[in-house]
């Protein structure tokens, strides 16, 4: 016996519907349970939610009986009588596909849950009674809302930038963007290459994009990025939200590899924000580059607690920043790391060791410039990034070789995640797990700089 659960939300995807296009074909037995609770990661969209609404209501079941997909619903999912009546007769079907629609109330028999607008999806630590959030250790807004904020004030003076998002506004803080400008953001539901390739549209029709997703969820739109935006060279501004490790959402949802799968496509600019200042400085640069693709990627949670600046600048595009002067050491740091990185620094100092740091802030194009310099006047160069092999330090070591620096004595050391998937954990559990936190980036640089 086959049975393939699927929740209404994600029915809006595009291997759903190739699912169903092959199951509607054949003859074979398969049972596919739809639980319909009126929700995704945020409120549904589109017209096969609409569709599902209707037929709750008592319409008929078109589009799936279209399709050649027997029909059995509406059924009470939280009735159990109902509920095993219905998958009973499901499997008494000798041949062809069969859906058993259910309906179900997300959260059910947590009221607090049940009230959520969400349904009580992906929420922090909360009380169990009230449904009441914990209270957040840190005072600061977090990288989402510091990109939507951005994104709203330059939206204030620009008339072309819009937003697009698949079933994430939410989780990227776009409700705010929304709220102020419902006509420039659209939510596609659950379909990652739809919105890629929607924002492409619009960006060739003289829009300004921001296409903002999960890193993770990037991934499901590569084909898209790379045919329909990268191909063409189309200025599509791509927000990198839950870049690195993510902590409580695991492996499934770590943005691990996006620095190594977009840096490698001609014509991308990539960046990464150190901390919500230069979060803030990468979208106003991202949104008046017009030369082509380009995206910036920023940690899940809250920042270090940098001012956010009120004017933005635009960065130049490929160029570091030097953040302290140091000798024999030089680390490189792409992205939200910095912090750890300077802490690091203070760890080494005791040890008469003092690095010079860098934020590269861009994986590509590269300051190489800066790099040779580092390279020529240290013995010892280590970069850092929240993503997998193959990204920033893999880059910058293709560079020093052919630029002969290893053949002269310079030390290169790449400090990457681990090439495992990193079991669900806090986040500073999670970075320790993958020897990137202060004090294993000092021991690492310590034992590099033994005699």
């Amino acid at each position: 016996e086959v049975v393939a659960v699927i929740g209404d939300g994600a029915m809006s995807a595009g291997m759903a519907f190739e699912a169903l296009n092959n199951a509607g074909a054949r003859l074979t037995r398969l049972i596919i349970v739809l639980n319909d609770n009126d929700l995704s990661i945020a409120a549904p969209v589109g017209a096969l939610s609409a569709h599902l609404r209707a037929v709750s209501s008592g319409q008929a079941p078109a589009f799936f009986s279209a399709l050649g997909i027997r029909y059995m619903g509406v059924v009470p999912g939280h009735d159990m009588a109902a509920l095993v009546r219905a998958l009973s007769q499901a499997r008494q079907v000798e041949a062809g596909p069969v859906l058993v629609h259910i309906r179900t109330t997300k959260g059910k028999g947590h009221a607090p849950s049940e009230t959520r607008a969400d349904g009580g999806h992906a929420t922090g630590p909360f009380d169990v009674a009230t449904g009441a959030a914990r209270a957040s250790k840190s005072n600061s807004p977090s990288y989402s809302r510091v990109f939507a904020g951005a994104l709203t004030r330059l939206a204030e003076e620009d008339a072309r930038i819009c937003a697009v998002s698949a079933a994430m506004t939410d989780g990227t803080a776009l409700t705010h963007f929304e709220a102020r400008f419902p006509e420039r953001c659209f939510d596609v539901g659950i379909a990652e290459q739809h919105a890629v390739t929607f924002a492409a549209g619009l960006a060739a029709g003289g829009m300004r994009p921001f296409c903002a997703l999960y890193s993770t969820f990037l991934q499901r739109g590569y084909d898209q990025v790379v045919h329909d935006v990268a191909v063409q060279n189309l200025p599509v501004r791509f927000a990198i939200d839950r870049a690195g490790l993510v902590g409580a959402d695991g492996a499934t949802h770590a943005g691990s590899f996006d620095l190594a799968f977009l840096s490698n496509l001609p014509g991308f600019t990539v960046m990464a924000a150190a901390d919500e200042a230069e979060l803030v400085h990468m979208v106003a640069t991202a949104a008046a580059h017009d030369e082509g693709p380009i995206a910036f990627r920023y940690p899940r949670g809250t920042g270090p607690g940098s001012e956010i600046p009120q004017i933005p600048q635009r960065l130049k595009i490929g160029r570091g920043r030097m953040v302290r002067d140091g000798a024999e050491v030089a680390i490189v740091s792409l992205g939200a790391r910095l912090s750890e990185v300077a802490k690091a620094a203070d760890m080494l100092a005791r040890d008469d060791i003092r690095p010079s740091i860098a934020d590269a802030r861009f994986a590509k194009p590269i300051d190489y410039a800066m790099i040779d310099r580092l390279a020529r006047d240290h013995r010892l160069l280590v970069t850092i990034e929240e993503g997998s092999i193959g990204g920033f330090g893999s880059h910058v070591l293709d560079h020093l070789n052919k630029k002969g620096a290893l053949q002269r004595g310079l030390r290169v050391e790449t400090m990457v995640l681990p090439d495992v998937f990193v079991s669900h954990a806090q986040p500073h559990e999670m970075y320790e797990t993958a020897g990137l936190n202060a004090a294993q980036i000092a021991a690492r640089i310590k034992k590099l700089m033994a005699p």
